[in-house]
């Protein structure tokens, strides 16, 4: 009994003597706070922008400009307008140059045969005269259908070139062929003076026929 009563004496001054045992080597809590920011490493993260994503630049060697001369190119041609008057004229002038071409060849053969056989009278003669009042006809037609409808065309753009060049063929051919009519050979005079009418007489007609045969062909294969 009295062993056991001095094991419990022993215990409680072993209990009440623990606290000052161990209130000097009591260690200190960590502290939490200075783990948390290191001033020598910054955050990864602090140069993240997590807000709107900013369009990429375009270079400026790619940057595309409107220029007056695209402006110009992309405006719409308005068409002209002819009227109906034009139309009747054009198809007026374009069925009389049909019979230009064939005209010529005959007006040709006839008047060289009878540049080859000087004073000739018949047929050939004839048929000189027939030739070139029809001549004369068709380009007093065709000159006056084809300057009405230039006139009414001068605003049009399309083909102004071609037209203009055509009109001023062909009135110089109107005015060969008036000469050609003024220079026909007369029988008065001397003989040398016959043979030289008849030359320019033959050679300004042929230059005629020619300036407007190159004037036809030069509208008909532009169409």
């Amino acid at each position: 009994m009295r062993h056991a009563l001095r094991v419990l004496a022993i215990l409680i001054i072993g209990l009440a003597m623990a606290p000052s045992a161990f209130a000097g080597t009591e260690a200190s809590a960590p502290d939490l706070a200075a783990c948390t920011v290191e001033n020598s490493r910054p955050s990864p993260w602090a140069a993240v922008n997590f807000g709107v994503t900013p369009a990429p630049a375009v270079p400026s060697s790619l940057a595309l400009s409107y220029t007056d001369d695209q402006a110009t190119a992309t405006r719409r041609v308005v068409a002209f307008e002819y009227s109906d008057g034009y139309k009747t004229r054009a198809r007026i002038h374009r069925i009389g140059s049909y019979f230009m071409l064939p005209l010529f060849v005959a007006y040709y053969f006839v008047g060289q045969h009878l540049y080859d056989n000087p004073g000739e009278q018949g047929a050939y003669k004839n048929w000189h005269v027939v030739l070139a009042a029809s001549t004369g006809v068709l380009f007093g037609m065709n000159t006056v259908t084809g300057v009405w409808n230039m006139v009414e065309a001068r605003k049009d753009p399309s083909h102004r070139t071609k037209r203009t060049i055509h009109g001023i063929l062909m009135l110089a051919a109107d005015a060969g062929f008036l000469a050609t009519g003024l220079m026909t050979p007369s029988n008065e005079g001397t003989y040398d003076q016959y043979v030289s009418q008849r030359q320019k007489h033959r050679t300004v007609a042929l230059t005629s026929m020619g300036i407007a045969t190159v004037g036809y062909v030069m509208m008909l294969l532009g169409r």
